[in-house]
Order: structure tokens, then sequence, then C-alpha cells
């Protein structure tokens, strides 16, 4: 029997895997490295496709220290030459610098908040938002929590985090659980 999922995941095992076992769990949202891996990948996704960024995903965890927002805080202008070299993820400098930047308000985030997980959950209520879409197509691109996060992270000095890369990002670490019904990840349940 073949198993359903949401409709945007096509037969490529890699995004299969991701949706199975990572897109809308909360599984690692108490992981700060983690969330700032999530946040670096959805802006490097800007204007192209997630699978474009599946594929690049260890290239990026190599280029960019695994995501120590401590390391990437401190990259140097020949860092960034030497990422712009790199074949093995999106060469766009913009996309690279603000990687490093968004590193450094990271850090000013976790600071205050004792952890960038704390500073998140304020948005939620401390609860994951539960959806109960039939089908991709009611799936928003942006909702007014995105845009609140949005708006919030720019506040404190973040790059490439739209309204849109924002929920992408919620729905990537688990904030949001988008699994359309006709998914075998749906949980019935919270009908």
């Amino acid at each position: 029997m073949e198993v359903k999922r949401c409709a945007w995941v096509t037969s490529e095992p890699i995004y299969q895997t991701y949706h199975d076992e990572e897109w809308g769990n909360l599984q690692r949202f108490h992981d700060d490295q983690y969330l700032f891996e999530m946040l670096t990948l959805e802006g490097a996704q800007a204007g192209l496709s997630w699978i474009t960024i599946l594929k690049r995903r260890e290239h990026y965890r190599e280029a960019f220290t695994q995501f120590d927002p401590e390391k990437v805080a401190v990259f140097t202008d020949a860092q960034v030459e030497q990422l712009m070299n790199n074949a093995g993820i999106i060469r766009n400098r913009r996309k690279i610098e603000s990687t490093i930047h968004n590193a450094q308000a990271f850090l000013k985030v976790q600071a205050e908040y004792g952890s960038f997980h704390q500073f998140l959950w304020q948005f939620f209520g401390k609860e994951q938002v539960n959806n109960h879409w039939q089908t991709d197509e009611e799936v928003p691109a942006q909702t007014n929590d995105s845009l609140k996060l949005s708006k919030a992270l720019k506040k404190r000095g973040f790059t490439f985090v739209g309204p849109i890369i924002c929920y992408s990002f919620m729905q990537a670490v688990g904030l949001v659980d988008d699994h359309t019904k006709q998914c075998f990840l749906y949980d019935e349940s919270r009908d």
C-alpha cells in the first residue's frame, strides 16, 4: 500500500525523509543550533525550491561549522570569499552575509531570553499550532503569526526573514503542524 503524504512531497527519497521525520515535528525545537540551521536554510531557499536546499544541506553544515552561531558570528571577510567559491552551497553574497549577521542577532536573542526557542515560544503560547487543512491548496504561504515573527526578527536585526520565510520556518521546526488530512502524519485526534 502506498503511503499518502502531503501533496508537496515528491518521490525524491530526501524529500520523503524530511517530510516523514522532520517537517512539522517539535522533537528538535528546543535545540537552538537546529533552529539556527533551519532559519539559515529557509533564508537560503528564498527564490529557490526547498529540494535545492535539502540536497545541499550537508554542504551547508560543513560550510557553516555545523550551524554553531558562535562560530558563524565571527566569520571574516576572507571566509565569506571562501564561501563564495563553495559550489556546495548557494553562492549568493547577500545570503551568506545574512547568515553571519543573523548569527550575531541570534546570540543577542539567546543572551536576552536564555535561548532562541524561549523567544519563539512566546509567539505561540508555548503550544504547537495544529491546523486542519484538507488539501495542500488550503495551506497559506504566510499567516498573522509569521508576520508578527518576521517583524520581531527584523526589529532585532535579522535579515531574510520575511513572513513567507518565517512561515516555512515555523512549519519546518514544528511550531506549526500543517500536515493535511490525506497525509499519514495527520493527527486525527486534533479534530
